[in-house]
């Protein structure tokens, strides 16, 4: 009976890339496997299982090297790959061991196929259940069985994982190797950094030896247990369960502060632990994650960005013409002349623009320019308006003044303490606050949102006009989110109130970089006095997405359907609530719904919705940002959907355990996690 060791490794994993070449003691860590594996006195051959992908020249030539068999197969039905390893070395009995369990002991591994042989099954392990510590793993099966397997396994996860169904079929006869004490929760195999730096901790200890048995890392774990102490927190056999993007999620983290580039995209305001985090496409309100599973968007939409929906068949054929024909040059794009003019067209009080690429830029170039424009520094706001130090500023000194300004718990580190009291903030609807800063006679710009979670009251927006041009102040209405949602232009068109500046962003371009500043001539003017100026606000593809995404929205009347729907969406909300006699507040402009719970568990139920809806194949919290692909059957189906969950909120509420329902952490509010 020849028994081969099939050794499954490829440099592609998800959470450490190439880690079974990360080199430990001067060695690479399959290398160290191979050595410490090939001390079997029971195995008759080493195969390396590896894939056929470009990616993994370089490992399969190294090991060839090494003077160890090759075979190489699919990336993704590594079932398919260790049957043709099997088939390869003609082997009789195959002995599973994956490439990132470097200490690996021999001796196990010959326990193992001692008890498969003297115990006449189709299949043996140490994992069903494990009591050897996790990184020790052996199974050992037939090649009858490996066959039937392959012939017989169907789901992606048992073609993926290999034995799955060896396991848990019933046509299998199993058996199972014991430790004399469970030791299932000690963690040496390698998945991330944390692991890597234990195994290094771990040979290095023993150098120059590299043939050290698995009772004697035991023993140094009561000796030296602040070894073993950067991987503690990670869970056995959490791979198996986790979906690509939750991996890719927190291989991120570890190269990139707070993991990607925008707050309100971290998993962690969803779902931590199981959200999937990237997207492989999207069309319509149609999202698929990274292992291709669909889910329908009822939740933010690109924060807003994507008005006409996802991927819009003329805005995209807009761009893949500028893309051919050549979207960056020594010269000046004309389409930022024409969306200059249309933007002006659209909103008559103004007389010229600036353009930019995020609303963060938007915002902090109209600043400059205002600023410019008064002869004044202090600023007073409301609202939220970015991340750059101008703003931040308000929090100096009292780091609760952005609290009710959509960032609750942000610190203003990093902002040069001689920015302190330049920015000031006020209440919405509250003129009397805003007189009070006025009066003082150094408020050289109001810079404030049309609208957000409330509408105006008693002619706010009138009064804050009239005290803006009593004083000298530049007026600047920032509608980078509210623009083109109920209007097409500024919602500021709906309350009759003229800006001497506003910012669009968001949905201009509908998914496509592009931000606009327009304003009065003489405030614009004062742009040439001042330096502002960048690269890439010159490149083609943001102002062509704009102009193409202005006509669809004109010939559609985007804005009309989707604040129809988002005021629907609202409506049936509230019904939904009063039906299962939950108090509710809907807040937001329509196409920017949203609600919250005035309960004590708001945000565990947030959490419990998008748990849930998950399931279902539903991107779904507390707020929906509304698109044209809406459509009246989408909404039907998730509040078909969403009703049972608000019957279990309601049993919550009544005494029944939220935490109970939870499979993860409660997802996050802001800056600080609220409990």
């Amino acid at each position: 009976m020849k028994i081969v060791a099939i050794v499954q490794a490829r440099t592609g994993s998800t959470r450490f890339p190439n880690k079974v070449m990360q080199r430990i003691g001067g060695m690479p860590m399959i290398e160290l496997l191979l050595l410490r594996l090939s001390s079997s006195q029971r195995v008759d051959e080493i195969m390396l299982a590896t894939t056929d992908d470009a990616r993994d020249d370089a490992l399969a030539e190294y090991v060839r090297g090494l003077g160890y068999s090759i075979f190489r197969g699919s990336e993704s039905d590594v079932l398919d790959r260790y049957r043709g390893a099997a088939a390869a070395a003609d082997a009789d009995i195959a002995v599973r061991i994956t490439g990132d369990c470097p200490l690996v002991d021999p001796a196990v591994v010959d326990a193992v196929i001692e008890h498969f042989m003297g115990t006449d099954v189709d299949y043996a392990s140490n994992v069903s259940p494990p009591t050897y510590p996790d990184g020790l793993d052996v199974e050992v099966f037939s090649r009858d069985a490996l066959e039937r397997a392959w012939y017989e396994a169907s789901t992606p996860a048992q073609r993926e994982h290999v034995t799955p169904y060896l396991r848990e079929s019933d046509t299998f006869r199993r058996a199972n190797l014991e430790d004399w004490a469970d030791h299932s929760a000690q963690r040496w195999t390698v998945d991330e950094q944390a692991d890597f730096t234990v195994i290094q901790r771990v040979f290095a200890h023993f150098h120059p030896r590299r043939h050290f048995n698995f009772r004697e890392v035991l023993q140094l774990r009561v000796d030296h247990p602040d070894i073993f102490s950067a991987n503690a927190h990670l869970i056995r056999n959490e791979g198996f369960t986790m979906g690509t993007g939750q991996k890719l999620w927190k291989r991120a983290k570890q190269v990139i502060p707070g993991g990607n580039m925008l707050l309100s995209k971290r998993a962690e305001m969803f779902l931590p632990d199981q959200w999937p985090a990237y997207f492989s496409r999207a069309k319509g309100c149609r999202v698929w994650d990274l292992d291709d599973r669909e889910y329908i968007d009822m939740s933010i939409m690109g924060i807003g960005t994507n008005i006409l929906g996802y991927g819009h068949p003329e805005v995209d054929a807009a761009v893949q013409k500028t893309v051919v024909d050549g979207y960056m040059s020594t010269f000046n794009c004309p389409e930022e002349v024409y969306l200059a003019e249309r933007l002006i067209e659209m909103h008559p009080w103004a007389d010229m623009a600036r353009l930019a690429r995020t609303g963060g830029e938007a915002n902090a170039i109209a600043v400059r320019i205002a600023r410019a424009a008064s002869g004044r520094d202090k600023v007073a706001i409301c609202g939220y308006h970015g991340w750059h130090d101008w703003y931040l500023a308000a929090n100096l000194g009292d780091a609760e003044n952005l609290a009710g300004h959509l960032l609750p718990g942000l610190e203003p580190k990093g902002v040069p303490q001689s920015l302190r009291g330049t920015v000031v903030p006020f209440h919405y609807n509250n003129i009397v606050e805003l007189q009070l800063l006025v009066a003082k006679g150094d408020i050289g710009v109001i810079k404030m949102e049309v609208s957000r979670n409330m509408g105006p009251e008693d002619g706010f927006l009138e009064k804050v006009r009239k005290l803006a041009t009593d004083n000298g102040i530049v007026l600047i209405f920032d509608e980078c989110t509210s623009g083109f949602r109920q209007t097409f232009g500024g919602l500021h068109k709906m309350y009759g109130v003229e800006p001497d500046m506003a910012m669009f962003g968001k949905a201009m371009g509908n998914g496509y970089a592009i931000t606009a500043t327009i304003g009065r001539r003489e405030v614009m003017e004062a742009a040439q006095s001042t330096f502002i100026s960048s690269t890439f606000w010159t490149e083609r593809i943001g102002p062509t997405a704009a102009l193409k995404t202005l006509d669809v929205m004109e010939r559609e009347k985007s804005w009309e359907k989707i604040t129809a729907t988002g005021g629907e969406i609202g409506r049936r909300w509230q019904a939904l609530a009063a039906k299962h006699d939950i108090p509710i507040q809907v807040n937001g402009l329509p196409a920017l719904i949203s609600f919250t719970m005035p309960v004590t568990d708001m945000l565990k139920y947030k959490t419990y919705i998008t748990q849930e809806m998950l399931k279902k194949g539903y991107l779904a919290a507390t707020s929906v940002y509304v698109c044209t692909e809406h459509t009246p059957e989408v909404v039907d189906r998730y509040f078909e959907e969403i009703e049972p969950i608000f019957a279990t909120i309601r049993e919550c509420e009544d005494g029944r355990s939220i935490d109970s329902l939870l499979e993860g952490p409660v997802c996050h509010a802001g800056f600080k996690r609220l409990n």
